[in-house]
């Protein structure tokens, strides 16, 4: 692998522009190529990130034989088949959550992946920055003792767009896959594996999504998670994970927040700020970086089983709700 790792982002939208802002906090990464539907797309966002190649379409990107690693932030529903375009053709992929439309796609993209030997992960970019890491750290060493419970929420009210993304079926629209996947692979994260039970009830708005809705997701040995998420209503934004000698409380906003505070009974609370630099796209960025040049397929902090695993969960709730999206 070079000094430098060459990226090329797969779309033009905001999410890429967030992730191309991040990767400017990084020395050893290099933003050498974008790809887009039109040259002057392609172009203007080229001049905005003084990104020297600018491809007009997204298999032109694919073949850029000077790009290592492909970022593809377009909508849901084209996840897999721009993922794979990459593959085809060499480049290892990070992909935007949620990783895929439905678990099936998933699998399939998987299995893609694994066939070529090429390194693939969800950008699930909250789970790499330093707060979580903290976590993770604080749980392992039994801070609050064995956990039992967790909650967590992100909701915001979007303007109501039949035709926008957030609302359109089309492109997996709906709070779930938005923004409900950052509180399942939460949940994932904490307690690991699938859930046993689900239940959940949601608000299927006028165009035929989710708006809004609330889950209950059941591990072994009784453990719970109580989930919220939005596109009509506005949330904390606070997850709280709660053990058998105490409890962690992550501040709004707890999907990419810096501070927490730690709770046990009969001791004063503990505050603890881990904050990171640049946007926190750049944690994500990194550990790509650091698996490439290890040689390796997968990241053990995001891997591509527990990316499966959460999509089948969003597919299990989804089936309560009797929500399918037309390609499916």
């Amino acid at each position: 692998m070079a000094e430098k790792i060459r990226w090329g982002i797969l779309s033009t939208g905001n999410i890429a522009k967030q992730f191309a802002r991040g990767l400017k906090a990084i020395d050893a990464a290099e933003l050498v190529a974008v790809g887009s539907r039109t040259q002057a797309k392609a172009d203007a966002f080229g001049d905005e990130f003084a990104v020297p190649r600018r491809h007009a379409s997204y298999e032109r990107l694919a073949h850029d034989p000077d790009v290592d690693v492909v970022y593809v932030a377009t909508p849901h529903t084209f996840h897999k088949e721009n993922s794979i375009l990459c593959l085809e053709n060499g480049r290892a992929v990070l992909c935007e959550k949620p990783f895929t439309i439905n678990a099936r796609e998933a699998r399939e993209l998987i299995a893609f992946a694994r066939k070529k030997k090429l390194f693939l992960m969800e950008a699930m970019w909250t789970r790499f920055l330093p707060l979580y890491a903290k976590v993770r750290e604080l749980l392992a060493d039994r801070a609050i003792g064995e956990v039992r419970m967790l909650t967590a929420d992100f909701g915001f009210r979007a303007n109501f767009d039949p035709k926008g993304r957030l609302f359109n079926p089309e492109l997996g629209g709906g709070g779930l896959l938005d923004v409900g996947v950052y509180t399942v692979s939460f949940a994932s994260m904490i307690f690991g594996g699938a859930p046993e039970r689900i239940a959940s009830m949601a608000d299927i708005g006028a165009t035929g999504v989710d708006e809004q809705a609330g889950l209950v997701l059941g591990y072994d040995a009784g453990r719970l998670a109580v989930l919220t998420c939005a596109v009509r209503t506005t949330t904390p934004h606070e997850a709280l994970i709660m053990g058998t000698d105490g409890m962690i409380r992550m501040h709004h906003p707890f999907w990419h927040g810096t501070t927490l505070t730690l709770s046990v009974p009969g001791k004063p609370d503990v505050q603890m700020t881990h904050p990171y630099v640049g946007n926190g796209y750049n944690c994500e960025a990194a550990e790509v970086m650091r698996c490439l040049r290890a040689g390796k397929t997968e990241s053990e902090i995001m891997p591509l089983d527990e990316t499966f695993s959460v999509m089948e969960t969003m597919d299990r709730i989804r089936a309560q709700w009797g929500l399918k999206y037309p390609m499916e």
